[in-house]
């Protein structure tokens, strides 16, 4: 499987090099794509446009502004497109969703398949109990810019398709706590790659489910692993939540 990776030169774009490099699932780096151009033995280019070599798949570890130019390029080649980044607005999304319609697009804001699990489970408790509070609370290293995280508007928006809801996102008002509504806090603070931890309180018990990352290996090769499943598919839109239950070595 030869991969294109975009933002080659950041440290999960570093991280999904190291991984390719050190063998895993048989990949290798057809080209790596970054604003600082990184150097390395595979051909390197400044923007996704200049790429000239064959490709299985793409990566793009980069920043959400770039997927506009991501998926006219996947589009152009017919090449499956991994999004692994985050904090995308409702037109980048619409962008994700009008490629999918012609090519193989998987997009996530976590890429590891104990988020879709942790998905899996909430999902299902919430259900059990829809008159619950639920509250959500992320931490992440302090260099971190999107708030909340990624992931953490995946479960809000988990329990809202279980249950409905709307989001109160940090909670800076006085005021009692709103029926149904679904609690988010963010905490940015040392070098924590990552944890996720939802609260759900039925009253006369309190379900806790949490999910910590210890490493960043862990995304890019859940990365490499939504890649290989989507690189055999036909067009559509794929998430995390489709790999569960699935081995990609």
């Amino acid at each position: 499987m030869n991969v294109i990776v975009c933002g080659a030169g950041g440290k999960m774009g570093e991280k999904l090099i190291a991984s390719i490099e050190s063998g895993f699932n048989g990949a290798t780096v057809a080209a790596a794509v970054d604003i600082n151009m990184p150097s390395g033995n595979y051909p390197c280019y400044r923007d996704i446009s200049e790429v000239r070599e064959n490709a299985d798949v793409i990566i793009d570890f980069s920043h959400h502004t770039a997927i506009k130019a991501l998926t006219e390029y996947a589009v152009s080649k017919n090449i499956p497109l991994v999004i692994a980044t985050t904090g995308h607005t409702e037109e980048e999304k619409a962008l994700a969703l009008a490629a999918s319609e012609k090519i193989p697009v998987f997009m996530s804001g976590n890429m590891s398949i104990g988020i879709a699990l942790l998905m899996e489970l909430v999902r299902r408790t919430v259900e059990v109990f829809p008159e619950a509070d639920v509250e959500i609370v992320e931490v992440h290293h302090n260099q971190k810019v999107d708030v909340p995280s990624g992931t953490a508007l995946m479960l809000a928006n988990t329990v809202k398709d279980a249950r409905g809801g709307e989001f109160n996102i940090g909670r800076h008002e006085n005021g009692k706590r709103k029926q149904g509504e679904i609690g988010i806090h963010s905490l940015r603070t040392g070098k924590v790659i990552g944890e996720h931890e939802v609260r759900i309180d039925t009253g006369s018990q309190t379900i806790t489910l949490k999910h910590e990352s210890h490493g960043r290996e862990l995304f890019a090769e859940g990365a490499l692993c939504a890649a290989a499943y989507i690189s055999v598919l036909d067009k559509g839109f794929y998430t995390v939540s489709d790999m569960i239950g699935r081995d990609c070595k």
